[in-house]
């Protein structure tokens, strides 16, 4: 309890909660600022240069997979290969052949529903060195 100009005692957890919820309903300040740094011209430099790596990155993987001989989409405008799984192997099967035997990991097909699958998705957000080492056990497959 408080006590307001007059004395009289007065709840202050309503006036209190109204002060938090009002004053941190919202963005940080610290976010703000590094929202607003993206509009500059080196934050959009920077942005760029982001996008730029991880699209070098899908370029890397649809061009590895089509010289393994996978079946690939995606990677163009985003950061997500998709490819079909080889044979009658389902999603999840894949999944367990290239973690098992290759050590990659991506997500199967059928997480994004029915639709997805016989379908795996690869992800191009990781460093050149390990998409190439990537591209590479894939490159050795003895698909069948």
């Amino acid at each position: 309890m408080g006590l307001d100009e007059k004395g009289n005692k007065i709840a202050l957890n309503g006036l209190w909660r109204r002060r938090q919820t009002t004053k941190f309903n919202g963005a940080s300040y610290l976010t703000q600022r590094a929202a607003e740094a993206l509009y500059t011209e080196e934050g959009q430099r920077q942005v760029k240069e982001t996008i730029d790596y991880y699209l070098e990155n899908a370029r890397m993987l649809r061009e590895g997979l089509a010289e393994a001989g996978y079946e690939a989409v995606g990677g163009i405008n985003s950061p997500y290969i998709w490819l079909k799984t080889p044979g009658t192997m389902t999603s999840w099967e894949f999944f367990d052949y290239l973690l098992d035997r290759y050590h990659i990991v991506g997500t199967p097909g059928s997480g994004f529903g029915p639709s997805g699958e016989g379908y795996f998705r690869l992800t191009a957000f990781n460093t050149h060195e390990n998409t190439r080492r990537c591209i590479e056990r894939l490159g050795a497959t003895d698909r069948k």
